[in-house]
């Protein structure tokens, strides 16, 4: 059993508490952040506010050798992202190791029945670096798990349910052209064939000429998809909207209204596809124990409660890395795979404030150029996320004998696997030195560009 982290503080009346010793009679436990810290309060150790809030980077200093750090390296970076801390070890726990700022970074209890473990740092996320072997020596050399999932199995067994699931209605799905719609519906066309029906609605806020690339890619794979241009009345709704929420429940509102105008003209639709994946349902909606809503765009609601759909995902319980596994598995296009994640409501949530026309055509132009500029120098494969973001901020220029009075964009890319945190990339001056020349030359309207340095926690990657 692996006791997860919160948002909770262990100390507020009302946060999730389970019985742990009585799991613990039973099966080997691991705390992870609040799970360490309700264990180490349930056992009677002190457990309080830390002086400053703990986010990012620190490294793990091994007090003894134990089975849970085996072939850990001292100094092993870990990721932090708590603002509570154990003050006071429990009676009968041992240190296993500390941090500079954490006395207790991990920590286990002496002759548990069943081992009993604390981290008070993310192992389960990309930026702890020996995360994955402290996870595998707790879950096969302590628990005896076996390591037997693989992307072909993965195929088999979720064809088959859904085959079962779907039997002979049609499913009708919403389409993007990123790599969690376009697995989700190569898995559900495999299953059913044409019976599955793509709708691939065009916002106004969708990159440089993607409309046209993305049909192209689904007619070469074979999917049975229409496009539907609706940019005009996107670009007439969200006149005049700055708030980043209203932005987001505009965007939804109408792709719901455009979605369901094309899906009466398919008759007999009973389901509706979604390539939701894990990430998508911790950050939307409680759905195992309390979280936190961090955004309302993903694609987890809307559709099903309005349509009155069954749903069908896949991909649910997926994390992004496990996806292009099996895309891979399933020969979708490596130029697809590979794509770099995209927000559901597009560039309007790069363009900080009101959305216009003039101004979307001014960020795709320089995002595109950024985009090409990673490929073009071998950058884009190291980044697993990067786009530009158009402020509300103008600012004097200079060009020839003229001063310009113009807009500023901000460049984000950053390095992860599953998005659920996130290190800015560390791009080379060289690179970001052309860039900014290449967007300042070669789009009028913008004449200074910014690098975002902030890591997530505590910062979100996109900026509304």
């Amino acid at each position: 059993m692996i006791l997860s982290g919160s948002p909770f503080s262990v100390n507020e009346a009302n946060a999730p508490e389970v019985n742990v010793a009585a799991i613990n009679d039973k099966v080997p436990v691991l705390g992870v952040c609040y799970g360490a810290q309700m264990i180490a309060k349930q056992y009677g150790g002190e457990v309080a506010k830390s002086n400053k809030r703990e986010y990012g980077r620190a490294y793990l200093h091994k007090k003894i050798s134990d089975e849970l750090l085996m072939d850990v390296t001292e100094q092993s970076q870990v990721w932090m992202s708590h603002s509570d801390s154990v003050l006071q070890l429990p009676q009968g726990f041992e240190i296993l190791a500390t941090t500079d700022d954490i006395p207790y970074a991990a920590f286990k209890k002496d002759g548990a029945t069943k081992p009993l473990y604390c981290v008070q740092f993310h192992p389960e996320v990309y930026h702890s670096v020996e995360g994955k072997k402290i996870l595998k020596n707790f879950l096969v050399n302590i628990c005896g798990c076996k390591q037997d999932w693989t992307p072909a199995h993965f195929i088999t067994d979720t064809v088959n349910a859904l085959k079962k699931q779907i039997g002979d209605r049609k499913v009708i799905m919403a389409l993007s052209g990123g790599v969690d719609s376009t697995v989700a519906a190569t898995l559900i066309h495999r299953a059913i064939g044409d019976r599955l029906f793509g709708i691939f609605v065009d916002n106004g806020v969708l990159r440089k000429d993607e409309f046209e690339q993305v049909l192209e890619t689904y007619r070469t794979i074979g999917l049975n998809v229409r496009g539907v241009d609706a940019k005009e009345m996107f670009y007439r709704e969200l006149a005049g909207k700055t708030d980043p929420e209203a932005k987001r429940k505009t965007i939804g509102r109408l792709f719901i209204d455009v979605f369901q105008h094309e899906a009466k003209s398919v008759d007999g639709i009973g389901l509706l596809g979604q390539g939701t994946i894990y990430p998508d349902v911790i950050e939307s909606v409680s759905v195992h124990g309390p979280s936190v809503t961090i955004k309302s765009h993903h694609n987890v609601g809307g559709l099903p409660d309005i349509m009155h759909l069954e749903l069908v995902e896949p991909l649910r319980y997926l994390f992004k890395d496990e996806v292009r596994r099996v895309g891979a598995e399933l020969n979708i296009p490596t130029e697809l795979l590979q794509r770099h994640p995209f927000p559901g409501p597009g560039l309007a949530i790069r363009i900080l404030g009101e959305i216009t026309p003039e101004k979307v055509a001014l960020l795709q132009e320089a995002d595109y150029r950024y985009v090409k500029g990673l490929k073009d120098h071998k950058l884009y494969d190291q980044v697993w996320q990067a786009g530009a973001i158009l402020l509300p901020v103008k600012s004097v220029g200079v060009m020839g004998d003229e001063r310009t009075y113009e807009f500023t964009v901000a460049l984000r890319a950053v390095t992860s696997v599953d998005g659920m945190t996130a290190d800015w990339a560390h791009l080379p001056y060289e690179f970001l030195a052309y860039i900014s020349n290449e967007i300042i030359n070669n789009v009028r309207g913008i004449n200074r560009v910014v690098y975002d340095i902030s890591s997530k926690p505590p910062a979100t990657i996109e900026w509304e």
